[in-house]
């Protein structure tokens, strides 16, 4: 059997780096083109987004992306991803909506009959909520009011933002808000054709687009951050086969995919020799890429950065891999709580406290305390949404 050609793991992780705008060189102030470069913006979250951006560009504000997002509407939020919800380009909708519904739809009548409601009731609940919405914008709260009845309208919201029939707009009180207002989908993003794209072309694109923002990929990786099963990953990969190249990286198992058009760039990818420190927010789409974790991270520290469903905490990374986690805590005065895996050479400590600062005063709008952490609770063994504040008690 002919060997693959290898690579390093160092030569890998700056690549993507590089891609994922992360890096100093590679940073814009282009929010579009950043959300279709990393695969769209997580947000599940509501701060995510922000810090997301924040980490990427050379000047953010968050009016920027309010800007984008809510005021020029070309950006949408939607569920994307293993059914979660991200921020992507308004002309990628209709193909993602094409490669989902799927997986949407099975799970629709399940949570219909959890929700003890029929597709009819679900039907004339959608078509009063829509009528009520007709030329504006409100929140679960101020719907439930208008309509004076006795269903579970957040829930019924979700399902007719999966389905396409409602959009999430702008939170109701700022940015760290999941409180969304929700509007007509036809209304608020016209002229987008959700059958523009066929579901075999879309899921073909979709995972076109992943290998692209986060290759060299595996099976298992494509499998993970798209939702599809591994065999309709295999064969969706034959057939973008003139379009990838596949090898291997040393020390780790596996065959990887890439882009053929990226390999090239790959291989003239260097490694400066000043260490590369970034602060990551939770769930951002660097760290959730990925099922294989061993490119960033020591297995034997998986308890410490992800949870059980697979949820990344705030992490602190050194030229790509995950050396501690970060926390933020205003309880008092305005902290960003720190706690490295292993001991940290002065250059590299006072990189992390400056980084540290930065996105601190980000978030606060003032100056930060630093604090270092010894310990912390394993996320494996934190009840749920633990992982959002992974250094309480610091």
């Amino acid at each position: 059997m002919e060997a693959k050609e290898k690579f390093t793991l160092d030569q890998v992780n700056r690549f993507v780096l590089e891609k994922q705008h992360l890096t100093e060189g590679s940073k814009i102030n282009d929010i579009y083109q950043i959300a279709q470069d990393i695969c769209g913006l997580h947000a599940t979250h509501p701060m995510t987004p922000y810090l997301s951006l924040f980490i990427r560009t050379r000047k953010f504000k968050r009016g920027d992306l309010d800007e984008v997002l809510y005021e020029k509407r070309l950006l949408g939020k939607v569920r994307y991803a293993r059914k979660t919800v991200y921020v992507i380009p308004k002309e990628r909708i209709s193909e993602v909506f094409s490669a989902t519904k799927g997986m949407l739809e099975q799970r629709f009548g399940p949570y219909l009959e959890y929700l003890g409601m029929t597709a009819k009731g679900f039907e004339d609940a959608s078509r009063s909520i829509l009528e009520v919405l007709k030329g504006k914008g409100m929140t679960v709260k101020e719907i439930k009011k208008e309509l004076q009845v006795d269903l579970n309208i957040s829930a019924i919201v979700n399902l007719m933002c999966d389905q396409d029939l409602l959009v999430r707009g702008n939170p109701a009180t700022g940015w760290r808000s999941s409180i969304h207002t929700y509007y007509p989908f036809h209304e608020y993003l016209p002229g987008i054709d959700l059958n523009e794209v066929d579901e075999v072309e879309a899921k073909k694109s979709m995972v076109k687009q992943y290998v692209a923002s986060f290759g060299p990929v595996t099976v298992t990786d494509a499998s993970w951050w798209t939702g599809f099963t591994k065999t309709e990953i295999k064969h969706i990969l034959k057939n973008l086969k003139n379009d990838m190249t596949s090898f291997e990286i040393s020390g780790i198992e596996g065959e990887y995919v890439l882009l053929a058009s990226d390999k090239k760039r790959l291989e003239s990818t260097s490694i400066p020799e000043k260490p590369l420190i970034n602060f990551m927010p939770l769930l951002d789409p660097y760290l959730m890429g990925y099922k294989e974790r061993k490119r960033y991270l020591a297995p034997e520290l998986y308890t410490r950065v992800f949870d059980r469903s697979g949820n990344v905490t705030s992490t602190i990374l050194m030229d790509g891999r995950i050396i501690g986690v970060w926390d933020f805590d205003e309880e008092k005065e305005p902290t960003v709580k720190i706690l490295l895996f292993e001991k940290a050479e002065s250059n590299v400590l006072k990189e992390i406290n400056s980084q540290a600062k930065k996105i601190g005063k980000f978030i606060s709008g003032e100056d930060v305390q630093i604090r270092q952490c010894r310990s912390m609770v394993p996320l494996t063994e934190r009840t749920m949404g633990g992982f959002m504040s992974p250094l309480r008690g610091c």
